[in-house]
């Protein structure tokens, strides 16, 4: 059984932040929330789809019940690293996530052959009928961030993350490879969550308001898939054109 957490229910919300606004808010959560103890953390992923890219198309039409699957990794792992198989769920507003920690081989052959290293057999099943679902689920995207996470002091279930130097590519999809690709948001931009499982604290509340900090729809993975098949559209009508 693994010594991490492997079920997640909460509601999640993002917001995108320039420079200027990012380092206001970080003066005002002074007192209120703290750094957690991994401080600035690179995550890496690596997004399943199936070849006619449905699961990211579904969730881009926001539709009421999306998932996505994805192995994740803290830093660049070794083949005997700790990675993460996760299945992501939201349902109505609300994030379900399971996931099993294994070792990078591990999850390669998880991914690739189905056998299972039984770390959790119950999440390993969800995640291997889900393989088995969508036909033709591999490997589609490798996206990575620098993130700063945050959790309240009065209630550590509050969880605020920062995310910068978001970093995304379509070929050479392994983990092992390291950080390299092209970037989605401008220098200094930062995509924020705020994770919490039930109401958010007023005092989150005021300061989002003060600073006129909206959320917005945004999936790292859809945006990247999005920005990809807008520049084939280009190159297309720029072939066609000479």
């Amino acid at each position: 059984m693994s010594n991490y957490q492997e079920v997640f229910k909460r509601t999640e919300q993002k917001y995108l932040l320039d420079v200027e606004t990012y380092m206001k808010l970080r003066k005002l959560l002074d007192g209120y929330a703290q750094v957690d103890k991994y401080g600035k953390s690179t995550i890496c992923n690596i997004y399943y789809d199936t070849p006619q890219h449905l699961l990211v198309r579904t969730s881009n039409e926001k539709p009421v019940y999306k998932e996505k699957i994805r192995v994740r990794s803290y830093g660049t792992p070794s083949r005997d690293s700790t990675v993460f198989v996760e299945l992501k769920k939201k349902y109505d507003g609300v994030v379900y996530k399971r996931r099993v920690d294994m070792t990078l081989e591990q999850s390669q052959r998880f991914t690739l052959y189905g056998e299972m290293p039984h770390r959790n057999d119950q999440i390993e099943n969800e995640l291997l009928y889900c393989f088995d679902r969508y036909s033709g689920l591999a490997p589609a995207m490798f996206l990575s961030y620098d993130r700063i996470a945050m959790y309240g002091i009065e209630d550590n279930d509050i969880r605020i993350t920062f995310d910068s130097n978001i970093t995304y590519r379509e070929n050479n999809l392994d983990l092992s490879t390291g950080v390299w690709g092209k970037k989605l948001l401008e220098k200094g931009d930062r995509i924020m969550e705020i994770k919490i499982a039930g109401a958010m604290p007023m005092w989150l509340v005021r300061m989002l308001d003060s600073l006129r900090i909206y959320p917005t729809s945004f999936s790292k993975y859809g945006e990247a898939y999005t920005r990809e098949m807008q520049n084939r559209i280009m190159k297309k009508e720029g072939d066609y054109c000479a």
